[in-house]
């Protein structure tokens, strides 16, 4: 089995502390999962911006070829989910 990829690997092992991510876009945030989980190559996780935007849900996916790992967020007044961005760099945040 191929290797896991290393951004999920990084966010399953710093969560539930919080977790800086930054996204292929520059955009960074502050984040607190409350779980993640491998199915195999498949990674998902589901969590809260913790430094803006308190009322959101946030969903991390693995793209179908597990090379990237996707930010979804689904807002209080919207009636589904949206996709953020890919996930590009990944680090402990200041608690």
């Amino acid at each position: 089995m191929a290797d896991l990829n290393p951004i999920a690997k990084r966010i399953h092992n710093i969560q539930p502390k919080p977790v800086r991510l930054e996204l292929d876009s520059g955009d960074s945030g502050t984040f607190r999962f409350s779980s993640t989980e491998f199915f195999q190559r498949e990674f998902r996780g589901e969590g809260e911006r913790v430094d803006d935007d308190p009322d959101a849900e946030y969903r991390l996916i693995t793209s179908e070829d597990y090379e990237r790992v996707l930010l979804g967020r689904s807002g209080p007044d919207e009636g589904g989910w949206e996709m953020v961005g890919e996930i590009v760099a990944v680090e402990a945040a200041e608690a």
